[in-house]
């Protein structure tokens, strides 16, 4: 029996058939355990048994306000702040929770709850947060996550220890900072590596398809609905799914998320059946989701949701000790695809590389290093000269643009016609394109969609 499974779990519920299940699924499990039914014998109990956590109900009277557990979850944090608190609540006060989630509650359940999710929670929190050693950046094997600074160092460390539970991760960072290949390496080091791993821009799925995309549709189920689509959660099941900017998420698609985080289930388009899905979140944004909730802009529900863990990446100038590490890394990276050696990168190189700024991060960084090397394959040693040469290259307008007569086409048509033939130029890819016009994609997203720009490369 592991460390883990010897930890007692203190069930606090009126509802004695809810204390009785789950009493035995805790059992079941190899967690000792005791129920108590009123909240005057809580203090009693915390002191006698030394639980390590518990499952505390919202309420305790035919009133729902959920002010007595929010009252007594004050008094356990105040009495005994060591001890991790899961609340238990109906979905119409899963507001309530959020409040308890304020107070110092780790996590919180919907009833009526799945079982897994709940051994899922309970295991990933005691695993967590527990006396058992936590696991280090040594064990977190990536090829993925390059990089020895300290900061980065640190969010290595803890997405090691995170990536062996099932809490739900939130990555937070700048544009470029490597969050999906992050949110890829906590998938290769969980329980579920040998399954799926689903990746969804959120900012790339327009709202009227939101549905069909993240829950599948039958077909005829709406126009142009030719055939049966799997949705995204549907695809992640036993898998992870990693939903990508987050933050640009609808307010009326945030709810519709939201009930899928929080019941593992949903309804394909089209049909009134109820699905189940077995998944792993992880989530990412470049945007300041706490600043959002006050706004108004992000759900505060949905925000506590999605980050049990939060893991916030460096930008790149803020460890721009491991660039000469990253530049030599893409640079193998390439001689791998091409089959060839690389030109050696030489030590001015790699100084010069380190004093530049890269508003991009670390996408900016290997763009520059690998299309240095491909201009110069024929040398044998690259130094900063050729990175220069490259990045003036980069930067050069090339040729001067024609500009047409005042009042021969409107603005509209100018953006939409710039859009286009940069589309066509980089062969359709949006994250060039976005790149080139000066634009985030979920921008370039918004003006294919007003334009009517497709944006699928020609068969």
């Amino acid at each position: 029996m592991s460390d883990q499974n010897k930890e007692k779990i203190l069930i606090i519920d009126d509802d004695r058939a809810v204390c009785a299940s789950i009493g035995l699924l805790l059992k079941k499990n190899l967690y000792p355990n005791k129920c108590i039914y009123r909240p005057i014998d809580v203090m009693e109990a915390i002191h006698s048994f030394n639980p390590k956590l518990i499952l505390l109900d919202m309420n305790f009277t035919v009133s729902t306000t959920g002010k007595q557990g929010l009252q007594l979850l004050r008094e356990i944090r105040a009495e005994a702040p060591e001890i991790h608190v899961i609340l238990m609540t109906g979905w119409a006060t899963v507001q309530l929770a959020v409040q308890g989630m304020k107070l110092g509650a780790r996590d919180f359940i919907a009833k009526p709850w799945d079982n897994k999710q709940l051994l899922g929670s309970i295991k990933s929190i005691l695993q967590l947060y527990g006396s058992a050693a936590p696991n280090s950046s040594d064990d977190f094997d990536s090829e993925l996550m390059i990089g020895n600074h300290e900061r980065f160092q640190k969010v290595k460390d803890l997405a090691a220890q995170v990536a062996s539970t099932e809490a739900s991760v939130l990555i937070l960072g700048e544009s470029g900072t490597g969050k999906e290949l992050l949110a890829q390496s906590i998938h290769e080091n969980s329980g579920r590596k040998q399954e799926t791993f689903v990746k969804v821009n959120l900012g790339g799925i327009s709202e009227s398809l939101f549905e069909s995309e993240m829950f599948g549709h039958k077909k005829g189920s709406f126009t142009d609905a030719y055939s049966e689509r799997e949705g995204r959660f549907a695809m992640a099941n036993k898998g992870t799914i990693f939903l990508d900017e987050i933050g640009e998420l609808a307010l009326q698609s945030q709810v519709k998320i939201l009930r899928v985080l929080q019941e593992k289930k949903f309804e394909v388009l089209g049909s009134s059946d109820t699905q189940s899905s077995d998944f792993r979140l992880i989530s990412a944004t470049n945007k300041n989701l706490a600043a959002m909730v006050q706004q108004g802009s992000f759900r505060e529900d949905l925000y506590y949701r999605i980050n049990l863990i939060t893991l916030q990446l460096p930008a790149l100038r803020e460890r721009s000790s491991d660039i000469p590490l990253l530049a030599r890394h893409f640079a193998k990276q390439l001689s791998l695809v091409y089959k060839q050696e690389s030109p050696y990168i030489n030590d001015e190189a790699l100084h010069w590389l380190s004093q530049q700024s890269y508003p991009g991060n670390i996408r900016e960084l290997k763009n520059q290093v690998e299309r240095t090397i491909l201009i110069n394959l024929k040398e044998k040693e690259l130094g900063a000269k050729h990175f220069k040469d490259t990045r003036k290259l980069g930067s050069s307008p090339g040729t001067i643009i024609q500009m047409p007569e005042v009042g021969s086409i409107s603005l509209e048509e100018l953006e939409a016609g710039m859009i286009q033939k940069t589309l066509n130029y980089h062969s359709h890819n949006i994250s060039k394109t976005a790149r080139s016009l000066g634009i985030s994609r979920n921008a370039l997203y918004r003006r294919l969609q007003k334009y009517n720009i497709p944006h699928e490369p020609p068969i």
